[in-house]
């Protein structure tokens, strides 16, 4: 009589997890047959069954069953490959750093880890400990401009000054205004989220309008006072001036850090400003939104309320933004914390402009 096959069991996670492999076209055949071997064996088949039905030796289906159980899915893998991997001398380490920020590939605007290991020689692994080891990465871009403010010092001593140490007896208002937010709908219904299954929606999309946003963030307690407006001009502004106003305390001196727009400083505004001295205006330099501490919050409303949401109409958009209003106020606020000096901003700046020379 023939012996029955020991007991085999994957956890739910790993059966989904390998199911999953078996979907994804770019895994190599080593890893489907693995995953098929053990998926077979949680079905309840025999290694001598399952070596049949999927063209191999039982030996190898043994394998693969130990592996899962004394590693689990990492146990699936191909293990590192015995001994030591060829090092490299220093020239050669200096000759791979001084290409990787010096010359540019002819098949890509930038290096990667295979391009510069087919170039050099060398393995994808040594590039990769190279290029760890001197912090490049050459992969990643960010954007930046230097600010031309004449009074850019000034400035931003300024306003970290109001960060740093917010005078007594004021409030310290970081204002700003989100323009041109789009209403996006998208043209065939989303497919939820499943085990096994991203979230998926098309990429095309129907436009259904546009609104405009003022918002004051409160340095304080970080709560947020919201203004919805269709546009942008120095009427809303100033509208948006007076909600403040009334949703203030009256005894207290208002500080707005705000940035240069042609409408915050329009005649109506300032006369507006002339009868209202508690209002107190403290602009950022030019092309420096990053000392605005509202910019943040803008980009917290744009990835937890408006980049993944449906809105057919304007009116869903708005509904949308005054509801993350609240419950930020309600449950997300904390007050605000600017920890660098307006010194080492300067040095920063400096060094910026020494290595835009440089670089000319």
């Amino acid at each position: 009589m023939a012996r029955k096959p020991a007991p085999f069991n994957l956890t739910v996670n790993d059966q989904l997890e390998l199911e999953s492999w078996l979907r994804t076209s770019t895994l190599s055949q080593n890893l489907v047959l693995r995953a098929r071997i053990v998926l077979a064996l949680n079905a309840g088949e025999s290694p001598k069954v399952v070596a049949e039905q999927l063209g191999t030796t039982t030996a190898t289906v043994f394998k693969w069953r130990n592996r899962y159980t004394e590693q689990g899915l990492s146990g699936l893998r191909d293990a590192p490959r015995p001994g030591q991997p060829r090092k490299l001398d220093q020239k050669k380490v200096k000759a791979i750093l001084d290409d990787t920020v010096k010359k540019v590939p002819k098949e890509s605007t930038h290096w990667s880890i295979r391009l510069m290991a087919e170039y050099a020689g060398v393995s994808r692994w040594q590039v990769h400990q190279i290029w760890k080891a001197a912090d490049l990465k050459p992969h990643r871009l960010k954007t930046f401009k230097i600010s031309n403010d004449p009074d850019f010092a000034e400035k931003v001593f300024d306003v970290v000054g109001l960060y740093l140490n917010p005078p007594d007896n004021a409030l310290v208002l970081s204002v700003d205004e989100k323009t041109q937010i789009q209403a996006l709908d998208r043209t065939q219904p989303k497919l939820q989220l499943k085990p096994g299954q991203i979230e998926r929606r098309t990429h095309d999309y129907k436009r259904h309008g546009t609104t405009s946003l003022y918002a004051a963030l409160n340095i304080l307690n970080g709560e947020v006072i919201g203004r919805i407006t269709q546009r942008h001009r120095a009427k809303e502004f100033l509208d948006f001036l007076r909600q403040i106003d009334r949703e203030t305390p009256k005894e207290q001196d208002l500080h707005l850090i705000l940035d240069n727009s042609s409408t915050h400083k329009t005649p109506e505004v300032k006369a507006w400003l002339e009868k209202h001295p508690r209002f107190k205006l403290h602009f950022t330099p030019t092309s420096a939104s990053w000392l605005n501490a509202v910019e943040g919050w803008f980009g917290q409303l744009e990835r937890r309320a408006l980049y993944r949401g449906i809105f057919t109409s304007v009116g869903e958009l708005k509904k949308a933004i005054r509801r993350f209003i609240q419950t930020h106020n309600e449950k997300l606020a904390k007050p605000f914390r600017w920890h660098k000096s307006a010194e080492s901003i300067m040095t920063s700046v400096a060094r910026a402009k020494l290595s835009v020379i440089d670089n000319k």
